[in-house]
């Protein structure tokens, strides 16, 4: 979880800011498949007998989520392609250099 995190604070670069938020998105699915699992518990179907079952509402808000990361992912990639068109750059400090927010001073100073 925190390389996924890691990668999108240290980077400039816009495509591994959305690999590292992928890399984040998937080991929070991981976290929440894994607590739904039960030791010994079966499928939450019943049979009449007592038994331990593992609840599925995890694993069905997980394909839920899935979904919406590769929408957001692809949507990421889109509008890095519409910056690169723009700027001619998908670097974050090119890019504000560009607008006149920060001079390249600045940017050096804030960057060891």
């Amino acid at each position: 979880m925190m390389t996924g995190l890691y990668i999108v604070v240290s980077r400039g670069n816009l495509i591994k800011k959305i690999v590292g938020l992928n890399i984040f998105q998937t080991s929070v699915f991981l976290l929440y498949i894994t607590i739904g699992k039960v030791n010994n518990g079966t499928a939450p179907i019943l049979t009449g007998k007592s038994e331990i079952f593992s609840n599925p509402l995890p694993h069905v808000l997980i394909l839920t989520a899935i979904v919406v990361g590769i929408s957001t992912t692809a949507l990421g990639l889109a509008l890095v392609v519409r910056i690169r068109e723009s700027y001619g750059t998908i670097e974050e400090e090119d890019i504000l250099v560009s607008e006149g927010h920060q001079t390249e001073m600045e940017l050096n100073k804030i960057q060891p």
